[in-house]
């Protein structure tokens, strides 16, 4: 009798860390996901998302970002997101052929940021972006806006939000998502902040939900 539990295997070959979820039955589509500046692959925001991703049909990989290989703790340095970007143009490779269907590609916080700047400078490297709490600024200082890049998104996105988020209000991120030319969804967890507690909320389901609704139409049984 085949399983109907999604599969989790390891992935360390060329330079590419992850943790990759395969549903048990049809597969239509591919999620590569980058953790936050704190986190790694393993983070409960991720496996929250990519479990309910995978119980909708998609092939999850959950990445180790370049600098997060190097050392186990710390945040990354801005002189090395070019080489994190460069990780998860790797990791889209490594993965697109798990499946005919759509790569989607992005994460949490910066991972998630590091995403959206590389599929900007690369319109060809996925077939969307799922950005939860992009950090929009840091706290406390609205003036420094991470924007340039948006005008240079050209696939479909969803973006998930906490309403409390200190990185961005939900006015200041409704400006930002202005700025983007493609079609962009955002939903918005009520009364959680950067972390999207995932443990408490439903933020998977709703996350999981709109990235159904929006690059796969009817939804997959």
């Amino acid at each position: 009798m085949a399983s109907s539990t999604p599969e989790t295997t390891s992935h360390e070959t060329g330079g590419v860390v992850a943790e990759v979820s395969r549903p048990p039955g049809r597969r239509v589509g591919v999620a590569v996901l980058a953790h936050g500046a704190g986190g790694n692959r393993h983070s409960l925001i991720l496996r929250a998302i990519a479990a309910e991703l995978c119980a909708h049909g998609l092939v999850v990989a959950r990445i180790d970002l370049p600098y997060r290989q190097r050392r186990p703790k710390g945040p990354p340095s801005p002189s090395t997101a070019a080489a994190d970007r460069d990780g998860i143009v790797a990791a889209c490779a490594t993965f697109r052929d798990e499946s005919t269907g759509p790569l989607i590609v992005g994460g949490h916080s910066y991972g998630g940021r590091q995403a959206s700047m590389a599929v900007a400078e690369n319109p060809d490297l996925a077939d969307g972006l799922l950005l939860s709490s992009y950090p929009l600024h840091p706290p406390g200082k609205p003036e420094r806006l991470r924007t340039e890049h948006l005008p240079s998104i050209s696939v479909p996105t969803v973006i998930v939000h906490g309403s409390t988020d200190p990185f961005a209000t939900p006015d200041e991120l409704t400006a930002a998502v202005a700025l983007i030319p493609a079609p962009v969804r955002v939903v918005e967890i009520e009364k959680v902040g950067h972390n999207l507690n995932p443990d408490r909320k439903p933020t998977a389901a709703l996350t999981a939900a709109a990235v159904t609704e929006t690059f796969f139409s009817p939804e997959p049984t």
